[in-house]
């Protein structure tokens, strides 16, 4: 006996079957790969041409290669003394240039330049912006000078003494102050007494003599002589002396060692 029909069957449906597709989200789109028009093709061709053509300009071509290099700021030195240490590749492309290992070069070659700055000077040069120590201070031994700068840094022997430059001289031998400051310490308090003087004084100042560190005394020309002490609160010393010199005009020695209580006598 065959059977009946389901229920199903009876109300005329059927159970409809399960897709293993996920249906899409609200909202999202289907992600498609596009393949650009004919028009996105030329834009990028031609920035590829673009490029190129930059990258061979720049290397490529003579438009952009070095053909001259010039200093300048030079004092002691000389444009050609520079220019030559530099050694700037001639022909090179001026942007394959090493501009860092140039101002080595001349930084090691030449103690006697503090900072100096390579630049491309578009669309063929080298520039050499250079800027020279400038000694502030002497240190005479076998009849040869070494020039000292603002930071107490020994940058160049001379044969014959810069004018104007005063000399230091360091009796430090049997000084206490050598426990807890060598010579270059000592050296640099010089250099910071002398770098507080008013023009004038500085410009009659002819030695720095330095006993220890709390021990300084500046000779000046017309035998004159400055007790400084140490080179502590030295814009408040070069004010006092500056009055006490006017003060008392016909003393030939100062002491400021002391600034609240300064004192100057005949000799």
């Amino acid at each position: 006996m065959a059977a009946g029909p389901t229920t199903a069957e009876k109300s005329g449906t059927s159970e409809p079957k399960r897709s293993s597709e996920r249906p899409p989200r609200p909202g999202s789109r289907e992600r498609r790969l596009r393949v650009p028009g004919p028009r996105g093709l030329m834009i990028a061709l031609a920035l590829i041409a673009l490029v190129a053509g930059g990258i061979w300009v720049l290397y490529g071509s003579s438009w952009l290669r070095v053909e001259r290099v010039s200093a300048s700021g030079t004092e002691v030195l000389t444009p050609r003394e520079v220019e030559s240490v530099a050694a700037v590749p001639i022909g090179a492309p001026l942007i394959s240039v090493d501009t860092g290992v140039i101002e080595e070069r001349l930084l090691e070659k030449f103690p006697r330049i503090d900072t100096v700055e390579v630049e491309r000077s578009w669309p063929q040069g080298i520039s050499l912006k250079v800027t020279e120590r400038k000694p502030v201070l002497l240190v005479e031994k076998g009849g040869k000078f070494t020039e000292v700068d603002s930071s107490g840094t020994r940058f160049a022997t001379v044969d014959k003494a810069p004018a104007g430059v005063p000399k230091v001289v360091l009796d430090i031998a049997s000084s206490p102050s050598l426990r807890r400051f060598d010579g270059d310490r000592l050296l640099l308090e010089a250099v910071r007494a002398t770098g507080e003087l008013p023009g004038k004084i500085r410009a009659d100042t002819r030695v720095v003599r330095v006993a220890s560190y709390d021990s300084i005394t500046l000779e000046l020309s017309g035998e004159r002589t400055v007790f400084w002490g140490s080179g502590e609160d030295g814009a408040v010393k070069a004010r006092v002396l500056t009055a006490l010199m006017k003060a008392t005009p016909k003393a030939g020695h100062f002491d400021v060692s002391a600034p609240t209580a300064p004192a100057s006598s005949a000799s």
